[in-house]
């Protein structure tokens, strides 16, 4: 039985902690509003989902391939990009309580202050950020009128220099995405690994954003993960690719890392909704306790990208691609799918959350999908004597060669069990007596709790294998 949908999201912090998921960064200085650190087996369980996207998007497929650009790149790229105008929220500060809001998300508070349906919308459907609305409004913290600001632009880019100087000539930005550094590279990647349309570029990195309101746990943070594949195509077959990778990446959550389907749907963008450069968007919602939220989208951005690099750069011959079979030159369409590693984490730990009752006893598990299982497997001594320390030290040194595998020998077998049902851990193996004579281990099952064989420890590497592929 799962946790309760309205307590998950603390239950989960609280587990994320306590077993070293993820934690509080700084927090012996009091911490840094969200910004957290990934522990042993956070960090275990991020590597291992990043792999699984890798392997499932560059190696299964002979058309894309790798790359890992810069965190900063040359200022203009922001300006061809949009980013420099364009990557603003309009900001608003109570006076009395000193917190911080997006503008848009007052449209609710300022509809009910006013007593209308609709209050006054921008073309993004935006309220109108010169719109006199926010004095009659509450704040939604402390509850005063006419403490908010008018609305202010904020631009969410980290601003920094290059040099010891800090002058306008030599400032940067940390970069917001990822997919940019993608699209300036693409002609080079696409000559020197010989690729032609369709094809695409992947990478994984971190990318900043200066959010005025980040939340909800590793959900919303300033310094984040993205694993985005840009896929180049020719002008006109945009529509079929753009329904191949909504089915793939649906597939990808659902059938390779375990999300149940009743907590994954997608959301079509609406007009108002659609960004500037795209032409057709659908993300990818996860069932969060705090309501359904995207975690990856899919995304027709058209030739807006390429359109604006060519412009802006003066390199408009470099960035088309020419079909020597058809004597074609054009600026290839792109079909981005753009995930948050560490949203599409959280989604993983939440759906994986269950308690259930064993023997008497409530037990927290956590049913991870074994390939994401921070530890494979743990190894148990039944007692700590008799040369069973021993057996099993040497079993874990065997295993440790290809899994990460834990050794326990500390507390009764039921509390090391229930540790590893916490940890997500799929298999744990006790050295018992038996083993002395036979040479054979037992292994529990996490999930339905069986050890429904006795294997020879020389064929543990061979069975995990196997649990892990089928």
């Amino acid at each position: 039985m799962a946790a309760k949908q309205k307590s998950l999201m603390d239950v989960i912090v609280a587990l994320a902690k306590r077993r070293g998921f993820v934690m509080p960064t700084s927090e012996i200085y009091g911490g840094i509003g969200s910004s957290y650190d990934y522990g042993p087996l956070g960090i275990e369980m991020k590597r291992k989902l990043a792999d699984l996207w890798w392997n499932n998007m560059v190696r299964q497929h002979e058309n894309i391939v790798g790359i890992d650009s810069s965190i900063i790149y040359h200022p203009k790229t922001w300006e061809a990009s949009g980013h420099v105008d364009g990557f603003v929220d309009p900001l608003v500060d109570c006076k009395e309580c000193k917190a911080r809001f997006k503008a848009d998300d007052l449209i609710g508070h300022v509809k009910k202050a006013k007593g209308v349906d609709e209050p006054p919308l921008n073309g993004k459907g935006e309220l109108d950020p010169g719109h006199p609305s926010y004095a009659q409004v509450p704040c939604p913290n402390c509850g005063q009128r006419g403490t908010l600001t008018e609305p202010r632009s904020f631009n969410l880019m980290f601003k920094t220099f290059i040099g010891p100087v800090e002058q306008g000539a030599s400032a940067v930005y940390l970069r917001p995405e990822t997919a940019q550094g993608i699209y300036v590279d693409y002609p080079q990647v696409q000559t020197v690994a010989r690729l032609k349309p369709p094809f695409g570029i992947a990478q994984i990195g971190k990318a900043f954003r200066n959010e005025i309101t980040p939340g909800n746990f590793i959900f919303r943070t300033r310094e984040f993960e993205q694993m985005e594949m840009q896929f180049f195509i020719k002008p006109g077959e945009d529509e079929e690719w753009m329904d191949y990778w909504k089915a793939e990446r649906m597939k990808f959550w659902r059938d390779v890392c375990g999300i149940r389907e009743e907590n994954l749907r997608f959301h079509e963008h609406g007009e108002h909704e659609l960004a500037h450069y795209a032409k057709a968007a659908f993300d990818i919602e996860y069932n969060f306790p705090f309501g359904w939220d995207e975690f990856e989208g899919i995304h027709n951005r058209t030739d807006y990208d390429l359109k604006r690099h060519a412009e802006y750069s003066g390199k408009e011959k470099d960035l088309m691609y020419f079909d020597d079979q058809t004597r074609e030159r054009y600026l290839p369409y792109i079909v981005e799918t753009s995930a948050g590693l560490n949203r599409g984490l959280l989604a993983i730990l939440l759906d994986a959350y269950y308690e259930d009752e064993v023997e008497g006893q409530q037990r927290v598990v956590m049913r991870l999908d074994p390939k994401l299982a921070p530890i494979t497997a743990a190894v148990f001594p039944l007692q700590k004597k008799d040369g069973l320390p021993e057996i099993a030290q040497e079993i874990t040194r065997e295993l440790k060669k290809n899994f990460n595998v834990f050794f326990d020998m500390t507390g009764n077998i039921g509390r090391r069990y229930r540790r590893q049902d916490e940890a997500g851990t799929p298999f744990c193996i006790t050295v018992d007596y038996e083993t002395k004579e036979t040479g054979t281990v037992t292994i529990r099952d996490r999930d339905t709790l069986e050890q429904p064989e006795r294997p020879k420890i020389e064929d543990l590497s061979r069975i995990l294998f196997e649990k892990l592929n089928s």
